[in-house]
């Protein structure tokens, strides 16, 4: 008596019980890959070479962005403090301090601290940082309330939906040029905000791109 199918079906079952588990694992890694806070990045907090506190430097002392971060306001990119930076200060101040051994081997030896990169962007897409904080974009709403962390944290998603947000009401996040660098500034409301983020719109021809060509070049 002959089957009602053809041979090949036997082995149909395994078939699609190993193409089902590919894609359960597939399915799994990709998960676990992409939505870990090293990939998403908010939450990302490593251990630097160097333990340096943004609460104390920035908050308690009050010291300016712009004093470690020099070219944020003239270069497309923020640029990482070197070691010439750090002893500016510290060639007086804690200068036996075990925590900052690295920072003085740095000094005399020439070669740089290792830092890990927090903020990161990838390759294809373009920011500019001068562009942004030159027409009104504080440091506060990228990188959250840095003058309050003793370990920097990458505050928000940096998600190119996160950053249409921005760019479709710019009103809602434009504030004044003298206080871009103060990361306590708020507006005394959101009705203030919006009147003032449109003015400042209209004033500095604000006005964010949306095609694609905006942020990949």
């Amino acid at each position: 008596m002959s089957s009602a199918f053809p041979k090949w079906t036997n082995a149909l079952p395994i078939k699609i019980g190993i193409i089902l588990l590919v894609l359960f694992a597939t399915t799994v890694v990709g998960i676990t890959y992409y939505f870990t806070p090293k990939y998403t990045r908010v939450g990302y907090a490593p251990t630097q070479p160097v333990p340096f506190s943004h609460e104390l430097h920035a908050g308690q002392l009050g010291i300016d962005c712009r004093f470690c971060h020099t070219h944020v306001e003239q270069s497309g990119h923020s640029n990482v403090p070197d070691t010439e930076t750090c002893m500016s200060c510290h060639n007086a101040v804690a200068v036996d301090s075990p925590q900052l051994e690295l920072v003085r081997q740095s000094y005399e030896s020439g070669e740089p601290i290792p830092w890990v990169r927090i903020h990161a962007l990838p390759d294809y897409v373009y920011f500019n940082h001068a562009v942004h904080v030159n027409r009104g974009i504080s440091c506060y709403e990228c990188h959250g309330q840095i003058n309050q962390m003793e370990v920097v944290t990458h505050d928000q998603p940096l998600s190119m939906a996160w950053c249409l947000d921005c760019h479709r009401k710019p009103e809602e996040y434009l504030r004044p040029l003298d206080e871009i660098f103060n990361m306590d500034w708020r507006p005394e409301s959101r009705q203030a905000q919006l009147e003032m983020g449109l003015q400042f719109k209209e004033e500095w021809d604000v006005n964010p791109p949306l095609s694609c060509s905006g942020c990949h070049r």
